[in-house]
């Protein structure tokens, strides 16, 4: 035995730590373990299983409390609420003994969503290699959630997962939109923070809700039911896998590159190759249409002082698949169009003069290519090589498009059984959200989901309404010179809606998206915004500026309309200068044009030329709002917006 003393929330702690006597007569689910952090100032829950009937003992600072296991073996005690602090033991005893150590109490943020919170630190590196060296910090913690699903029925425990605290080596597996918004509540309010990143990309948000909840949208429940049939998902994973395969299969056979000596080999003529500028697609002109294989080779100069060295080759992004030769040797592949391409050049690759980079890109459907607006270069410290320009290229292989795979892991339920499911009895402060993206072509219906999902949240966590934070879509795709209907504007208003859900906090995005990259790089602005909301709703901050303006009303005045706004803060203003971009206007005809927009003491009077009598207004309603530029003095930017509803909002078809 030995013996162990702990200052934890100000209480001197004598902890006897024992070893694993007995092992399988108590477990605890993967929640509770070392490292964890329970909820400050509330009575927590601590569970698990023993053998039915046995006597379980839980002991946590000054108290020992007592549970008997029921016939299915479950039990479950209620910790007294303690301030913060830390680090502290447990003690759960039931014939044998498990201790935890280095237990934290804290706030508990649930981060839930799709990829852009998925998205780790480590993808956004480039941005923040300062943030990440000075990440240390053992009270901000990161439980991660394995990824699976279940349509059967809701798991009790996840299959694995730990505590894991910052540093400069941990950090780059964090969410990284969560990690900010943790470092900066660390900040302000310097209490331990855990985060159960809980999160999936491309999930949809019926993916993420209960049976019970899903039963308000029968068509959703039915497919979520339909996948309940294990033989059913099988046949569609088999036929996925078979089908896939033997596309690859056949292009591998019938890529010319492969045949004889291979292209990336440098002692191939290149010189009879087609000419193409890079970044681009190669469905444009002068390239042809084609899905397949096509490979495309550059040659470059390395100067002397780089000869030999290690570097880094950064090809921004590559629609779909690619694999990357320098002088003939492989230095790294990506599998699907998303993710940024930054391969290591190993030592003795590069050298001094003419070098060649050949680059075998694998389109499956629609356009391949070279993503614009990226960076193409090969870099070691200050040194920059930049490959954009001129490159040959052939086709290797034409194929037929590769349909898309079922992603069955997306579908109604799936994600709540086996991702949210097993945290509900753990005690949270709150949510964290990013998601939408995959809903953006079911933007009315998701009028309807997200404040189900809220609901259905709360109610199976049985917390009240802790607060719900979560990010609206940023800008994205490519802008258009007039103004037009959006899917993503949609959405976006279908979350703005949701602020009328009690505590909930939106933060606005439309500034920090980039057009060419679903996933922008930016999750520090994410992550603040996200806890500017936080100190308003979680911790009442009332003084805090926590939101961009809101338009609250509106209202005709000759030829212009009167816009009001709440959350103007310390007054409105034009980012960059005035004038203020992106409000259009339309009179009876329901016809958009863009409308000059002027600030004027709180307000914004919005006119047009050719609208005598206006009758609606929409300000950055588009996929991409480039130039919108209505904030706070904060800081924080408006929200899109629209006074009209055409075409009228009708909810779907059940």
């Amino acid at each position: 035995m030995n013996v162990a003393v702990r200052t934890c929330a100000g209480v001197v702690v004598l902890t006897a730590v024992l070893a694993l006597t007995c092992p399988g007569q108590v477990r605890l689910p993967r929640l509770v373990a070392d490292g964890m952090v329970l909820q400050r100032d509330a009575p927590v829950r601590i569970w698990g299983w023993a053998p039915p009937g046995r006597d379980v003992a839980v002991t946590f600072i000054d108290s020992t409390y007592r549970s008997r296991a029921d016939s299915a073996g479950a039990w479950s005690v209620m910790l007294a609420p303690h301030g913060a602090g830390g680090p502290c033991a447990m003690r759960v005893a039931c014939g044998d003994t498990v201790s935890l150590h280095d237990i934290l109490l804290g706030d508990v943020w649930v981060c839930s969503g799709q990829s852009n919170m998925e998205l780790q630190v480590e993808r956004v590196r480039p941005l923040y290699e300062r943030e990440i060296a000075a990440s240390a910090n053992t009270d901000v913690r990161q439980f991660l959630v394995p990824q699976r699903y279940n349509f059967d029925r809701p798991d009790t425990d996840l299959s694995a997962g730990s505590w894991v605290a910052a540093a400069p080596n941990t950090v780059p597996d964090f969410s990284a939109a969560a990690w900010f918004f943790a470092r900066a509540l660390y900040e302000r309010y310097r209490i331990p923070i855990g985060l159960i990143n809980t999160s999936l990309g491309g999930s949809p948000v019926e993916s993420w809700m209960s049976a019970g909840a899903l039963g308000q949208f029968p068509a959703l429940l039915e497919e979520a039911v339909r996948y309940r049939d294990t033989t059913f998902v099988d046949s569609i994973q088999r036929s996925d896998r078979a089908r896939i395969g033997a596309w690859y299969a056949e292009l591998r056979g019938r890529d010319a590159g492969f045949r004889g000596r291979p292209w990336y080999d440098t002692r191939v003529d290149i010189a009879r190759w087609s000419r193409m500028r890079i970044p681009g697609y190669w469905n444009e002109p002068p390239a042809a249409p084609v899905n397949g294989v096509v490979w495309f080779a550059r040659a470059f100069t390395v100067p002397d002082t780089l000869r030999g060295k290690e570097a880094r080759l950064t090809l921004g992004r590559i629609v779909d698949a690619d694999s990357a030769f320098v002088n003939g040797v492989f230095v790294g592949t990506t599998g699907y169009q998303y993710p940024p391409r930054r391969y290591a050049i190993p030592p003795g690759v590069l050298r001094a003069g003419p070098n060649r980079i050949v680059v075998r890109v694998i389109s499956n459907a629609g356009r391949g290519g070279f993503v614009p607006d990226k960076p193409y270069e090969i870099s070691r410290g200050a040194t920059r090589i930049d490959l954009a320009g001129e490159w040959r290229y052939r086709t290797g292989a034409v194929m037929k498009p590769l349909g898309p795979e079922t992603f069955i892991r997306w579908k109604p339920l799936g994600l709540y059984n086996a991702m949210l499911a097993p945290l509900l009895p753990y005690r949270i402060r709150g949510v964290i959200w990013y998601q939408g993206e995959s809903n953006a072509a079911r933007a009315l219906e998701y009028r309807r989901l997200f404040p189900a999902l809220i609901a259905d949240w709360r109610a199976r966590w049985g917390e009240g309404d802790f607060p719900f934070l979560f990010v609206q879509l940023p800008n994205f795709m490519e802008p258009r010179d007039q103004p037009s209907e959006s899917g993503w504007a949609l959405l976006r208003e279908a979350q703005l809606r949701a602020l009328a859900v009690p505590r909930t906090g939106m933060a606005v995005t439309i500034d920090i998206g980039e057009w060419n990259d679903i996933h922008p790089m930016d999750k520090k602005d994410v992550g603040e915004r996200l806890a500017l909301a936080a100190r308003r709703i979680a911790y009442g901050d009332s003084a805090v500026i926590a939101q961009g303006p809101l338009c609250s009303a509106m209202r005709a005045a000759g030829d212009s309309i009167v816009i009001t706004f709440t959350d103007t803060g310390s007054g409105l203003m034009a980012r960059g200068g005035p004038p203020l971009r992106s409000f259009a206007v339309a009179g009876e005809d329901r016809r958009f044009v863009w409308a000059d927009a002027n600030i004027e003491g709180g307000s914004v009077v919005v006119r047009a030329k050719g609208v005598p009598h206006p009758v609606a207004v929409r300000y950055a309603w588009a996929d991409n709002p480039a130039g919108a530029n209505l904030f706070n003095r904060e800081g924080l930017p408006a929200s899109p917006f629209r006074t009209d509803d055409w075409p009228p909002a009708r909810r779907p078809a059940p």
